[in-house]
């Protein structure tokens, strides 16, 4: 995460919790940076005229004035837990992470009364699933895919390790177009690959690495016509890469 989009997600956090407040410890272990990063990202948010106010005490931290907190949301319980359903079943599927932090926010913001409701109705839904370490790999994947999502919102060359389905390994420089939900489980990016010079799919589980270059993007409209035409090609064959 760059420090523009740090600086519009700690607001948002602090937004979503607000009149409660957060501790720079509690900061710095959400957003992946240290302590005094968050201390000088609050003070230039501060500069910048956010009313983020400290508060002292063991219990003390950094809070955002209620004037900018979000609007009461009028989910009814079950709505809120249907939603955080669906929700947590992002797994490791492109934006999961976004996905959780709105899960936080939907709940943060609600009436306390159901909010409280809410949380007691989700304590008596439990889904089925594999409940184990996810171990390296599935850290490994995860990290891929935040690399991914980056590329395409950011639309910047990837540079990726990819596996294709006779596991021959190659190193590609993709202009990515989009992401694909496809069958089953399986996520897809489609893009332009240098290497081909072409159009070509990529199934996200046969990505070994991959990297942003900093390297724009640049208009293709042979990948614009194409994009359209891709989920039914991946439902007619859904090994294709």
């Amino acid at each position: 995460m760059n420090r523009t989009d740090r600086l519009y997600a700690l607001v948002e956090e602090l937004r979503a919790i607000s009149p409660r407040c957060r501790s720079a410890r509690e900061l710095s272990a959400r957003f992946e940076v240290s302590v005094r990063t968050v201390e000088r990202d609050i003070a230039a948010l501060q500069q910048a005229g956010v009313p983020i106010y400290a508060e002292a005490g063991r219990r003390g931290g950094y809070a955002i004035d209620k004037a900018m907190s979000l609007p009461s949301l009028n989910f009814t319980p079950a709505e809120a837990v249907a939603v955080a359903v669906a929700l947590s079943r992002a797994g490791e599927q492109p934006f999961a992470a976004h996905a959780r932090s709105a899960l936080r926010k939907l709940v943060a913001a609600m009436p306390m009364p159901d909010g409280e409701r809410a949380r007691e109705l989700a304590s008596r839904v439990h889904l089925l699933g594999d409940t184990g370490d996810p171990g390296t790999a599935s850290h490994t994947r995860a990290a891929i895919t935040r690399v991914i999502e980056e590329a395409l919102r950011r639309r910047r060359v990837l540079r990726i390790s990819y596996d294709d389905r006779s596991h021959v390994s190659t190193e590609r420089d993709v202009e990515p177009g989009m992401f694909l939900g496809g069958r089953g489980e399986a996520w897809y990016l489609a893009g332009w690959c240098r290497l081909r010079e072409d159009v070509r799919v990529f199934r996200l589980d046969r990505i070994v690495s991959a990297a942003l270059t900093g390297e724009p993007a640049p208009a293709r409209r042979r990948l614009d016509e194409y994009v359209p035409n891709i989920p039914d090609l991946i439902v007619r064959n859904p090994a294709l890469d």
